[in-house]
């Protein structure tokens, strides 16, 4: 036994020995198992980040209303990187206007407000809003009235006038108001201006013929030149009056204009309905009570707090923005952001429009009836008496140039303040719940634009002695010829110095819109890696490996030592790790930078047509392209090959 016993092995005898082959193969073996299970945590650690960490699809009304309306205007079958205002706009029709249309649904709104059944204190200004648009409406009480109203206005005005109207059949040449006679009979009209003021340069040669002279029809009476100021003042006072006449004065009104428009080759004038003339007229009279009313349905409290928050941050982006432009010095850049620092903002409507015992106060002169003629007379002296006493009394708040429901933003050199609408903070422009790039994108590069309008003395000649001259005027000429590369429409112009000075806000209000957004929005790079990686090597090269690198080198904290200027995109990665909750519009196959460019040019989607002599801007299509092409990040995000229109080879840097 005891041979036995001693000829077997313990378990540590029986293991291979180390160094041999079977143990080499186990080694092979568990370190292959250890670096699988590496890449399976690894896959599952980014299969979390992209689905979770990710912006999700914002399912809300709101939203799911914003993406239909990209749906329906865009046109998805053309390149981007070509043609993005066609990408965006491509199916709007006819005379669209997105301004417009958004005008429109705030008038809806007023309509709306105006019609419902409400009571009100007696005397009150709502009251006598009501009461005002309720008889403007009332179509059959003005048709009875018929020209009774008119005749008493005018014998008022000027005695022994208002029996021509009836009498104009004989001897017209002997009443002082036959050729408002003859504008009546004859159908042929112009845009007269206001009462006392006698058209000047083509249009007067236009009113002479068809209104003075008759058109050179010798049926018509020749008007001598010493009647010709009486007959203007009354030709003014019905064109001022008619909306409140009845229909015969309307439709020889809306005849007489088409004619005007025909002889300066204008297009024809769209016929508007009864309810919208009655609700601006409502509006110009009663504002302050209209203003409280569509503040409080359409602007309340939260969307205040998220259109200043996006305000702020805009602001913050442009001061930061100033410090880094090579064409400031450093006492001019330290100026620039104590005034923007200092810049006042009014956002949805002004405090004095809110008050309710303004309006009561503003509207106690006012007696409406007992006809809608003498309730429009009644409104108008109570206005022009208001007018005149704001420029008598001075007034320690800035006085808006806007109703709270227009869709127009502006910035007042005298009193140092932005003023931004509540009409204009409405969808499709913005509202709290959409995804941010949205806001950004339409919203966002309104604001920044309308705050660069302070430094637009710095781009006039000599508006900035301390600034580097060179470089600015490098940059602005840089910028001229980028405009001018881009091909018009016909029927369109490219502009004068004006219309650059707004060039360069769009281009700089998009890059400060697009800094910021950067910046709030951490968790973006992420879902941008994944996008990015669908880029063809062909179109960005190694590029795309090289940027996907630095943006986890930044996102890490791992960025190369040694200065470099602050980039948006730098600005954007190092809170990549901090932001979460951004949502995207479903459907829509676009990233949060992708939507941020779309909303922008969203805002400018209109029918391109001839520019109107106050529009200062440039046409649509190049208020898209222009800004676009000159951010590198556009080309990027939507992998456009060098040397295509909206990627160009070089580039130029104002703000």
């Amino acid at each position: 036994m005891g041979t036995l016993w001693s000829q077997e092995s313990t378990p540590e005898e029986r293991l291979p020995m180390e160094g041999s082959r079977p143990w080499a193969v186990a080694k092979r073996v568990l370190t292959a198992i250890q670096v699988l299970g590496l890449l399976l945590c690894f896959s599952v650690l980014l299969f979390y980040i992209f689905q979770n960490c990710g912006p999700r699809p914002c399912e809300t009304s709101v939203c799911l209303d914003l993406r239909d309306h990209y749906l329906a205007s865009g046109n998805t079958s053309v390149a981007p990187c070509t043609d993005f205002f066609g990408f965006a706009c491509g199916r709007v029709k006819g005379t669209y206007n997105s301004f417009q249309e958004l005008a429109t649904k705030n008038k809806n709104r007023l309509r709306r407000i105006l019609e419902a059944r409400n009571s009100w204190y007696s005397g009150s200004g709502e009251e006598k809003a009501f009461q005002f648009y309720n008889s403007c409406m009332d179509t059959r009480a003005i048709e009875a009235a018929g020209t009774g109203p008119l005749r008493q206005v005018i014998e008022e005005s000027l005695p022994g006038t208002s029996s021509c109207l009836a009498t104009h059949t004989s001897h017209p040449g002997n009443c002082p108001c036959h050729r408002l006679v003859v504008l009546l009979a004859s159908n042929i009209h112009t845009d007269v201006p206001e009462p006392l003021s006698v058209p000047r340069g083509p249009r007067r040669g236009i009113f002479e013929k068809h209104v003075t002279t008759g058109g050179g029809d010798a049926a018509k009476p020749e008007v001598r030149p010493r009647d010709f100021l009486q007959s203007h003042m009354i030709l003014g006072l019905v064109e001022t009056l008619s909306p409140a006449l009845d229909s015969q004065f309307q439709k020889a009104r809306r005849k007489l204009s088409q004619k005007l428009r025909e002889l300066t080759e204008q297009p024809p004038m769209r016929a508007r309905p009864r309810w919208m003339k009655c609700v601006e007229d409502t509006g110009t009279f009663f504002e302050p009570t209209l203003a409280a009313l569509f503040v409080r349905e359409a602007f309340d409290p939260s969307t205040r707090s998220a259109a200043m928050e996006l305000f702020t941050a805009i602001r913050d982006a442009l001061i930061t923005r100033l410090r880094n432009l090579p064409w400031m010095n450093e006492e001019t850049q330290n100026m620039a952001q104590d005034k923007v620092a200092q810049l006042q903002v009014e956002m949805g409507a002004s405090e004095w429009a809110l008050k309710p015992e303004l309006a009561r106060q503003e509207y106690r002169d006012i007696q409406l009836g007992p006809n809608f003629l003498q309730s429009v007379l009644s409104c108008v002296r109570s206005l022009q008496a208001r007018i005149v006493q704001s420029f008598l009394q001075p007034c320690p708040q800035h006085r808006w140039k806007v109703s709270p429901w227009e869709v127009n933003a502006y910035y007042s050199i005298s009193d140092h303040v932005v003023v931004f609408p509540a009409g204009l903070l409405q969808p499709p422009f913005f509202h709290p719940g959409y995804p941010r790039a949205v806001n950004f994108g339409a919203a966002g590069s309104i604001m920044a634009h309308e705050l660069l309008h302070i430094f637009y003395q710095l781009l006039l000649p000599g508006g900035c002695p301390a600034c580097d001259t060179h470089a600015l005027q490098e940059a602005l000429l840089c910028l001229k010829r980028h405009y001018a590369a881009f091909p018009l429409p016909s029927g369109t112009w490219g502009g004068d110095s004006l219309t650059f000075l707004e060039n360069a806000a769009d281009v700089g209000g998009l890059a400060i819109a697009l800094q910021d957004i950067y910046r709030s929005s951490g968790n973006y790079s992420f879902f941008w890696l994944r996008s990015t990686c669908q880029c063809r090597a062909s179109e960005q090269g190694p590029w795309v490996l090289g940027t996907v690198w630095r943006d986890l080198q930044m996102a890490t904290g791992l960025e190369p030592e040694g200065p470099s200027p602050p980039t948006p995109t730098q600005a954007y990665s190092k809170r990549l790790l901090w932001h979460r909750g951004e949502t995207v519009l479903p459907r829509l196959d676009l990233s949060p930078q992708q939507i941020f460019f779309r909303s922008y040019a969203q805002v400018m989607c209109r029918e391109p047509s001839p520019q109107e002599s106050y529009d200062t801007h440039s046409p649509p299509h190049l208020r898209v392209h222009g800004p676009l092409s000159s951010t590198p990040a556009f080309a990027r995000y939507f992998c456009c090959a060098r040397g295509t229109l909206l990627n160009p080879s070089s580039r130029c840097q104002l703000w």
